[in-house]
């Protein structure tokens, strides 16, 4: 499983790479963070959220906004908290 590691020592955060596609950030990844953040996910749930298997999509929610099949995976993560 992918995780989000931030380390202490050097303040450097890693994040899973996954997250980059074509050398930037894949598109409305941001804006779904944000979501899940205030549906109160802390960064290892969104992490997992993100990675976890969704058979409706078909696949995960990074891997259908990798495909840009964003719109989806942001209704997914507005209702992630109710």
């Amino acid at each position: 499983m992918a995780r989000c590691w931030r380390f202490a020592s050097t303040g450097c955060v890693a994040i899973p790479e996954s997250f980059v596609q074509d050398g930037v950030i894949v598109k409305h990844l941001i804006a779904v963070i944000t979501q899940l953040h205030d549906a109160r996910y802390d960064d290892v749930e969104i992490v997992e959220w993100l990675h976890r298997e969704d058979d409706s999509l078909p696949g995960s929610p990074i891997q259908a906004l990798r495909e840009n099949r964003g719109t989806e995976v942001k209704r997914r993560a507005q209702v992630a908290g109710f």
